[in-house]
């Protein structure tokens, strides 16, 4: 099984004529994404690799069935972009735009939840279940099917993490890449509440960083709701207070968001946590 996504989607690509969403429509397709449609305003009648290109939202659902949509417009264009996405009925987002204006960002979050659609980012890869689907930019070749699932803010770090996984022939349930912006749609929270019901899903891997409580507040909702082992890594131990790091939500002030913090919360939930990336793998040989 999986989570979010699956073998079923039928994926829109909302920028699918632009350098990126050429490169990825391609690179979905091959590892077996469905992806059946691709908007750009004004290219209607074209294709991309054999997927019709449309003017409008609402014009590739009709015609082709989409229920999930790639986000890859520009970052003043994404507003609209998924608002439209969500217009149209579609009900699973992935947004991999970066640089997305905050109040943009809380008002097409807020309409999600509204509209009862699952929203995956802003400012993320994206997520991957292996051998079903793959929806974003994470590098297919990195992935194996398994059971072990992994929710992370770090793109860089997933794609590490997950690579030494398959290093060591542990397969992944479904990757979920959340987005590093201080306001983005799934969470970790919804992601292990997921996890937790998936009967594929042996083992759960949370990837952090410093900024932000998502792991503190993971950690409390572990201790309460989690039957799995969990394992962590968190990125930034060495970042000095008020430092901003790279992800917009990586910052740190008062002795709260720091690594410190969420290591102490996730011992306290009892999470193995890893000191290196690469750690995992060994961590999760110890348990599965």
């Amino acid at each position: 099984m999986a989570i979010f996504v699956d073998e079923n989607n039928k994926v829109l690509v909302q920028g699918a004529t632009g350098h990126q969403g050429v490169f990825h429509i391609s690179e979905m397709l091959a590892f077996g994404t469905k992806v059946v449609a691709g908007v750009t305003p004004g290219k209607a009648g074209q294709d991309v690799k054999g997927v019709p290109i449309f003017n409008t939202v609402i014009e590739g659902v009709k015609k082709t069935g989409a229920d999930t949509s790639l986000i890859l417009v520009p970052a003043r264009f994404a507003k609209d972009a998924v608002f439209e996405a969500l217009e149209a009925g579609i009900k699973t987002i992935v947004t991999i735009t970066e640089n997305i204006p905050f109040h943009d960002a809380m008002e097409f979050v807020h309409y999600s939840k509204y509209k009862k659609a699952v929203l995956i980012g802003p400012n993320c890869p994206g997520i991957a279940s292996p051998g079903k689907t793959k929806i974003g930019i994470l590098p297919g070749s990195i992935f194996l099917e398994g059971n072990v699932g992994v929710a992370s803010r770090s793109g860089t770090l997933t794609y590490e993490i997950v690579n030494s996984l398959k290093e060591k022939d542990i397969g992944q349930s479904t990757c979920v890449g959340l987005g590093g912006d201080p306001i983005i749609g799934t969470t970790f929270i919804d992601s292990l509440i997921a996890f937790e019901k998936d009967k594929n899903t042996k083992a759960i891997v949370l990837v952090g960083e410093i900024g932000g409580t998502a792991e503190e507040e993971a950690a409390e909702f572990i201790k309460e709701n989690i039957s799995k082992p969990v394992l962590a890594f968190i990125a930034g131990r060495t970042a000095p207070p008020g430092k901003r790091m790279g992800h917009a939500g990586a910052i740190i002030a008062r002795g709260k968001g720091t690594a410190k913090s969420k290591i102490e919360a996730f011992k306290k939930a009892d999470v193995k946590l890893a000191k290196f990336p690469t750690d995992i793998a060994d961590l999760i040989e110890e348990i599965i």
